[in-house]
């Protein structure tokens, strides 16, 4: 730290610091408040260009503030180069002002041109402060361009048609700073120098803190309503989803659904559900959160129409498309479907666009794909039916592509190799926790959820288990 002259006493500078008191602490309020914005402006996930000139420009001006005062002179040497930062901070303070005002759209449709080329200017004489020193032809300059700019900026605030009462607010406090600092530029201009702009500008950080603590405060309130309008919707959709596979000598049915939000659109219904029978579909409407969500209840109501159809998969899904063209905003839906019958020990399986089914099948697993076209996108799509044999101790496994497509910290997908492994791994378990194995291994391998997960696994017990 510098030390002060000691040739001066400590009553001048005392009396030095009490006249300075004031000045020091709105240079330091303002550099605050500019840091503040500038830590909020990087935070956002969105670049607010308001924001952020509004920060620049406030902790320029708090510096140039304290650059100006007798105190900070005491602590530093009087040398040129201090001499000619104070001076130049002068002309560097409007740029970002400029911008801001452009930002906030008080500039009219050629803001961004006005304020670039009024820039110019401005760098100039903050250039030519430090290779030519102070010239009062500078000043002169700089104030006339900021006297012309707040009255034309004056009456571009007066001559913007807005209802809105938070611009009103920021209109008044942006009228005070362009009345003081008009004051010090004309008296400035003058060979004055009253210094009361500090004081305007402080109005106009106060009415803009007004107006962003009111949105603030606005948003959180909107948010809490969106909270709890989505935690319904997330109790509804829920409820849509089948509690559970009743008890089945044959079957022993295990699903996990893991929204990536409060809502998704990943589906799946049991449509037969009996002693020796049942009907097994999943599907995955694109996109997430609440448009998916909305359409996914679509497919609830799609699926039911078409239950009389379950026996075939085929023609269920042919039905689906068929109630859901048209309906859907133009988002598609990938289904899959699968019917099982312990009477035949067979099953039928069918799906749109969907990842192919997978059979755990002693030891091994086999991909099933028998793909038609997506749903809700094609009126001439067609579907086709292929039948396997069953199998005791057959295990089925349905999933939705968020399983596939999780993707580690070096961008790896987990993948259907990896997938099969970990059925594999968990072939002794039961469906419950093969399906709890399956989501947790997922996890693992993803620390970050990029998509809804839906997973169906079905064993088949045989007809002697009863």
């Amino acid at each position: 730290m510098y030390a002060v002259d000691p040739q001066l006493t400590a009553s001048q500078v005392l009396e030095t610091f009490r006249h300075d008191d004031l000045y020091l602490f709105l240079g330091a309020a303002f550099t605050t408040v500019g840091l503040i914005s500038a830590a909020f402006s990087l935070l956002r996930r969105k670049f607010d260009a308001v924001l952020f000139w509004l920060a620049l420009s406030a902790i320029l001006y708090g510096l140039r503030l304290w650059l100006q005062l007798g105190f900070v002179s005491l602590l530093v040497p009087p040398t040129d180069f201090f001499r000619n930062l104070r001076i130049a901070g002068n002309y560097l303070v409007p740029i970002p002002a400029l911008f801001y005002f452009e930002a906030a759209g008080f500039l009219g449709r050629y803001g961004r041109k006005v304020a670039i080329v009024l820039t110019v200017p401005f760098l100039c004489l903050f250039v030519g402060t430090f290779l030519v020193g102070p010239k009062s032809v500078f000043d002169l300059i700089n104030n006339l361009i900021v006297i012309l700019s707040l009255i034309a900026l004056a009456v571009l605030s007066f001559t913007r048609k807005n209802s809105d009462r938070d611009f009103f607010i920021i209109r008044l406090g942006t009228v005070v700073f362009i009345a003081f600092a008009l004051y010090d530029n004309i008296y400035g201009a003058l060979g004055n120098h009253p210094f009361k702009e500090p004081m305007g500008f402080a109005f106009f950080l106060g009415t803009l803190g007004y107006v962003a603590a009111k949105r603030t405060l606005h948003r959180d309130q909107q948010f809490n309503e969106i909270q709890k309008e989505l935690e319904i919707a997330r109790r509804i959709q829920t409820s849509i989803l089948p509690s559970g596979y009743p008890q089945s000598a044959h079957f022993k049915v295990a699903a996990r659904y893991v929204p990536m939000t409060a809502v998704a659109g990943d589906f799946y219904d049991f449509l037969v559900a009996d002693q020796t029978r049942a009907g097994l579909l999943i599907a995955d409407v694109a996109g997430h959160g609440v448009p998916a969500a909305l359409i996914a209840s679509m497919v609830k109501l799609a699926a039911t129409s078409q239950r009389a159809k379950a026996a075939d998969p085929a023609s269920f899904l042919s039905g689906m498309n068929m109630f859901l063209l048209g309906n859907t905003q133009e988002q598609f839906v990938t289904a899959a479907y699968v019917y099982l019958d312990a009477a035949s020990s067979t099953f039928c399986y069918s799906a749109a666009a969907h990842p192919a089914m997978l059979l755990l099948r002693a030891g091994n697993v086999l991909e099933l794909a028998e793909n038609g076209l997506m749903l809700a996108a094609f009126s001439f799509a067609t579907y086709s039916t292929v039948e396997h044999p069953l199998e005791p101790g057959d295990r089925l496994v349905l999933y939705t592509d968020g399983l596939l497509e999780a993707a580690n910290a070096a961008g790896e997908e987990f993948g259907p190799h990896r997938l099969s492994a970990v059925l594999k791994d968990g072939a002794r378990l039961n469906p419950e926790a093969a399906a709890d194995h399956i989501i947790s291994s997922l996890q693992t391998w993803s620390k970050s959820q990029n998509d809804d997960l839906t997973v169906l696994i079905c064993d088949y017990e045989g007809v002697q288990a009863a």
